[in-house]
């Protein structure tokens, strides 16, 4: 049977790199072209392809609250906020927004994680945005086919856990479970494989901790026991994914100081509070890395004006970030999804 080609007319190779230069935004509509044009655009292959020969694209994808219903008298919100996930390209500067999850077509679950995974955006746990039950719902949204499909449920409800992501598989530590006990265990999701495994638990109990990957290392920064609520400690604990061994880090963070979305890296190595940077974000902080720079929301005070910036470095000067009525609401998490 004679293989069809990529581009009638073109050699295999240039045809294959034609398609290696379409932005990711129209995959879909490419994807529709021929089985094979599908085949390869949503293949693991092609996407490393675009990765090593430096085609893809970094925006922040964000758990933002939508624009708010008011009431009868237009003063009040209408209800509690409704989150979506907004999509900011810092090339472009343009904004866009998923499409809800099928499952919760008003509004995404309350304090639900999101992670990056070759490509793709894996969103995991949260409240019910209805009942306020903790839920282990996990959904995964293919930027190719502007889909989401339905993962395996977590093995146990967690709540406000720290999360990251390598090689293919989510991370996942601490938290606390339905009864508000805080949690010191530790899963890793495998995305291709659709599989939760258990992992070696940490040192201590860690809720509200905050969580990042740091070469083949697994973060989970700060957090507080079940016996010392809102108490964050200052030390870290590191998961070598090599070896399947945790490490404690001392004084690793401000202890008091809540870790949630606004933990970066200096150039030293040592952590440090994005909202710490400037006073116009100084509240309600949420910071997403963008390969040399990092996209940071917050406000001035509390009520006040959500903004945004771009920043290059932990001492670089805030570049105000233009964004619509509609992609002004606060921004609870996020992550830098390599399409």
């Amino acid at each position: 049977m004679q293989m069809i080609e990529l581009i009638p007319g073109l050699p295999e190779e240039l045809g294959h790199e034609c398609l290696t230069r379409l932005h990711y935004s129209t995959h879909r509509v490419a994807s529709r072209v021929c089985r094979r044009w599908q085949d390869l655009l949503q293949s693991r292959d092609f996407y490393n392809h675009r990765k090593q020969s430096g085609r893809t694209h970094k925006p922040a994808c964000l758990v933002q609250a939508l624009p708010v219903q008011t009431g009868v008298d237009e003063t009040k919100a209408a209800g509690p906020p409704v989150y979506g996930v907004s999509v900011f390209d810092p090339v472009s500067g343009s904004w866009d927004r998923v499409d809800p999850v099928p499952k919760y077509p008003h509004g995404l679950p309350l304090f639900c994680q999101v992670t990056a995974c070759e490509g793709k955006l894996v969103l995991m746990g949260g409240w019910d945005p209805a009942s306020y039950q903790p839920v282990r719902d996990v959904f995964v949204y293919e930027f190719t086919t502007q889909r989401w499909t339905r993962g395996k449920d977590m093995p146990e409800t967690r709540s406000f856990f720290a999360a990251g992501e390598y090689n293919g598989r989510v991370y996942v530590a601490g938290g606390h479970d339905q009864n508000k006990n805080a949690l010191k265990s530790a899963r890793v999701y495998d995305v291709r494989e659709n599989e939760w495994s258990e992992l070696a638990g940490m040192s201590q109990e860690r809720d509200e901790c905050e969580g990042f990957v740091s070469g083949s290392e697994f973060w989970v920064v700060s957090g507080y026991c079940t016996d010392s609520q809102g108490c964050f400690v200052g030390c870290a604990e590191v998961y070598e994914i090599g070896s399947g061994r945790w490490r404690r880090v001392e004084d690793a963070w401000r202890a008091g100081q809540c870790p949630r979305s606004c933990v970066g890296v200096g150039k030293d190595g040592r952590l440090f509070c994005w909202g710490d940077c400037d006073s116009r974000v100084g509240v309600g902080t949420s910071a997403v890395e963008l390969g040399p720079w990092a996209l940071v929301s917050g406000s001035a005070y509390q009520g006040g004006a959500q903004g945004s910036f771009l920043v290059e470095g932990q001492n670089g000067k805030l570049r105000n970030v233009e964004a619509p009525a509609e992609f002004s609401g606060f921004v609870q998490s996020g992550c830098c999804v390599e399409i």
